[in-house]
């Protein structure tokens, strides 16, 4: 039995990405240890899944606290904070994660794409070690706009310019965290690494995003491996009849950090009013109870916290989203249209990739409630969108999702030799 390390942010949905990962490997056998400050013990769900905290004395209880408050809100100076808490992190792992990956015995790691600094150690240490991209992936590829960039696809010189212009003002925001990953790079006696995007695993890279719902990719490497959603087994069933052909159905989330979202709320009760549609909102926790309750007054609204989020999608005929990759591709299995309203991080691009395919349209979160109201009635009326769904929904089923990743995963981990992909990305 392999005793493997998992190294990610301290964001929900990419530790529920990676606990599923985790479970199906010890099926196989293995031990899973997650590496984090203590703070993420309780977002780590499985009892079967070790947990070794970092950072008592620069991570100490409730620090997470303030790395939730700027995620939720990453905008102006906000941003340059929560760039500055990335590199913080980082700098965490490289110095405490090698003593205890020592002190566990453990033979190779699991690292997110979002933290460098799992690899650093790896390559440190010798350890052979995977990469994860549980958001869109962050591999770098000339002539496509970086993941977090809202553009879309183009190839003419104007996109290759604004690409490259935008890549530009991206690394300049980076710089702190670069520095951060050069510097210990630097003194763990690596060359060559002097960015996020320099660490990927040269053993197997795994994504969740299948290439089905990308942009067209020509340059990624041999052992990346698109694998699909990281989840629990469910079943994925037809489109039910709607109960009532009049009234739409929509089931909307801005995930775990954007809940607290009440004016964006406040305008899709008015856009679902002016669509005649049932609206189903979970705010995650985000909401007051207050707030819930002015949402709820409406005739055909219902708000809750947490709700079994594949089986709401199922239920309804839209999907609203802030563009996160697990409710776009529950929505995608589900065949559920999309209307996607990006906030942060890398949503602009996962919605200009929903754009991109057909499966739903972008709306503003400047535009009127209005607006979106005649949005979600145009979605409606587009039966075609069905036919999209339903070969981005076999891709998916076809990508082998925890089971196949676990397997990869493990062949990695265990030969310390490239595991090449067949055919998955030309």
């Amino acid at each position: 039995m392999s005793h493997y390390a998992v190294i990610a942010p301290p964001f929900y949905s990419h530790l529920h990405a990676l606990e599923q990962l985790s479970l199906a490997l010890i099926e196989q056998g293995h031990r899973i240890t997650f590496f984090q400050q203590a703070d993420v013990r309780s977002l780590v769900r499985s009892s079967a899944i070790g947990f070794y905290a970092l950072g008592a004395k620069s991570h100490p209880a409730g620090t997470l606290r303030q790395t939730l408050s700027l995620a939720a809100k990453p905008f102006g100076p906000s941003m340059f904070r929560l760039i500055d808490d990335m590199a913080k992190s980082t700098a965490l792992f490289c110095r405490e994660l090698p003593a205890a990956c020592r002190a566990l015995s453990i033979d190779g790691l699991i690292v997110d794409q979002m933290e460098p600094g799992g690899a650093l150690v790896a390559k440190k240490l010798d350890l052979p070690y995977i990469s994860v991209a549980c958001a869109l992936p962050l591999n770098r590829e000339a002539g496509l706009p970086l993941a977090v960039m809202p553009f879309t696809y183009q190839q003419t010189a104007q996109a290759y310019k604004r690409y490259e212009t935008s890549e530009r003002i991206y690394d300049w925001m980076m710089r702190k965290h670069d520095d951060v990953v050069a510097q210990y790079a630097q003194a763990f006696g690596l060359s060559g690494i002097t960015q996020l995007h320099h660490c990927f695993s040269p053993l197997a890279q795994l994504s969740q995003l299948v290439p089905e719902l990308d942009f067209p990719r020509h340059q990624l490497p041999k052992h990346f491996h698109c694998v699909g959603p990281l989840r629990a087994k469910t079943k994925v069933t037809a489109r039910a009849s709607a109960t009532d052909p009049q009234r739409c159905k929509v089931y909307a989330s801005l995930g775990t950090l954007q809940g607290h979202r009440y004016s964006v709320f406040k305008k899709l009760v008015a856009a679902c009013k002016h669509a005649q549609a049932d609206l189903l909102i979970a705010h995650c926790g985000g909401l007051t109870a207050g707030q819930s309750a002015a949402l709820a007054k409406t005739a055909g609204v219902e708000v809750v916290d947490f709700v079994d989020q594949p089986q709401a999608i199922a239920a309804a005929d839209v999907t609203i989203t802030h563009g996160g990759m697990n409710t776009v591709l529950d929505s995608i299995q589900h065949l559920t249209p999309l209307l996607v309203i990006p906030l942060a991080f890398d949503q602009p691009g996962v919605a200009a990739r929903v754009l991109h395919h057909g499966v739903g349209q972008k709306l503003s979160r400047f535009a009127s409630s209005k607006s979106w109201g005649e949005q979600l009635s145009h979605l409606r009326e587009q039966p075609e969108i069905q036919s999209t769904l339903l070969r981005l929904q076999q891709a998916i089923c076809q990508a082998g999702g925890s089971g196949h990743a676990a397997s990869l995963a493990s062949q990695a981990l265990r030969s310390g030799q490239p595991v090449v992909a067949r055919g998955e990305h030309g």
